[in-house]
């Protein structure tokens, strides 16, 4: 048990402590950990020599702690936890507990790559369900070969709270204007700690090596923008103006307990996408749309895996680097507007009478996420939220 107190049903109890970078008022950005009601300032602690001396913990980034490694990332999460369970350690502690009201939040690490993944199959079925004539195929021929994915914009990701202003761009030929199909996108998002060295790509196996933890991600999408530049190569704009991600990255060590068999892959995937051992994720999504929940998807049905991404990502012998985010793209069938409504035709009604097909100016969107522990406690990642405003006006 811990000596700081923690509220039941809290995101952050001991099993959990994810790591983040928060300041206070006058004070620069330094690392810490989330536990109940509080943050754990792991600088201070290092420089007052309450824990083992560490320079990484006294930069505004997560960055230096994630090139760090396993054995750097296991022992810190071992020191933290006997402080935190050891009475007589407490008067040091105590200095460095941060009520979280207090402490504005940071976007915890600098984003090398943004790696944009669609690993499920029920999102990925009913798209083509949408958008493809009944004759064809909802899913592309290579679609359960490997996981798809597309790059993305590092400088588009922001902390949870951050506005979000509705994009501009073509919406046709000659047409240029603010998006009329604003979504959301609930994800997971994995984060690179070790990099890879070029020309080696890395084996399913090597993930627990190479990735640190996980994040909640809210991918922002415009699907008439999406759906004009989607030929010859795919989305890019549309899918990439804004990212939005919790504020705590959860360690890969907290999610043990959670991990379960993933589904069924036919036909077998080739060998380097190959899994051993259970690596899918028990988790269950909460979605609000102006306090309104609207869907509740699970994780663990995702078809393609963390490992996956990441054997994928370096197959060819592009390295991975430190601060690379890997996102699953919409989990389940329920994570978008466009999945829930069926692209508009069932709209949403809300408590008050309106009805939403797509988000509207004023709209604030809430994503949380919650995992089993092994203590009979859930972990999270704490909420991912935005709030639409207009679209800038063009100066052109």
């Amino acid at each position: 048990m811990s000596w700081v107190p923690v509220p039941e049903g809290s995101e952050f109890p001991l099993l959990n402590l994810p790591f983040g970078v928060f300041s206070r008022r006058g004070e620069l950005p330094r690392v810490g950990v989330a536990i109940g009601e509080y943050v754990l300032d792991l600088h201070l602690l290092t420089t007052q020599g309450t824990l083992p001396p560490a320079y990484w913990f006294a930069s505004g980034t997560l960055n230096s702690f994630l090139a760090a490694g396993p054995r750097v990332w296991n022992n810190v999460r071992a020191d933290v936890l006997e402080l935190l369970t050891d009475e007589r350690r407490r008067p040091l502690a105590v200095p460095a507990l941060v009520p979280m009201r207090e402490a504005r939040l940071h976007l915890p690490f600098n984003v090398a790559d943004l790696l944009l993944f669609q690993t499920s199959l029920e999102h990925a079925t009913n798209v083509g369900r949408m958008f493809l004539p009944p004759e064809r195929e909802p899913l592309p021929r290579t679609w359960r070969h490997m996981p798809v994915g597309q790059y993305g914009r590092a400088a588009a990701v922001t902390v949870s709270g951050a506005p979000v202003v509705r994009p501009r761009g073509q919406l046709s030929a000659g047409q240029v204007g603010p998006t009329a199909k604003l979504d959301l996108s609930a994800e997971l998002g994995y984060v690179v700690g070790v990099p890879s060295a070029a020309p080696y790509p890395l084996s399913t196996s090597d993930f627990p090596e190479h990735v640190f933890g996980a994040v909640l991600v809210n991918a922002w999408r415009a699907w008439d923008l999406m759906a004009w530049e989607a030929r010859p190569m795919g989305p890019f704009l549309g899918q990439a103006f804004m990212v939005s991600i919790s504020p705590w990255v959860v360690p890969l060590s907290a999610l043990n307990h959670s991990r379960t068999p993933q589904p069924p892959q036919d036909p077998e995937p080739a060998d380097y996408l190959m899994i051993k051992d259970d690596v899918a994720i028990q988790m269950s999504l909460d979605i609000q749309v102006n306090g309104t929940s609207l869907a509740t998807p699970t994780f663990e049905r995702q078809y393609w895996t963390g490992p996956q991404m990441l054997a994928h990502a370096s197959v060819t012998g592009a390295a991975v680097r430190t601060g690379d985010l890997l996102t699953t793209g919409p989990i389940g069938g329920g994570s978008t507007l466009l999945d829930v409504t069926w692209n508009g035709r069932d709209p949403l009604v809300m408590p008050d009478g309106s009805e939403r097909v797509f988000l509207l100016d004023g709209d604030t969107v809430r994503v949380t996420a919650s995992v089993p522990a092994a203590d009979g406690t859930r972990l999270g990642f704490g909420a991912v939220t935005g709030s639409i405003s207009p679209a800038v006006q063009a100066a052109f």
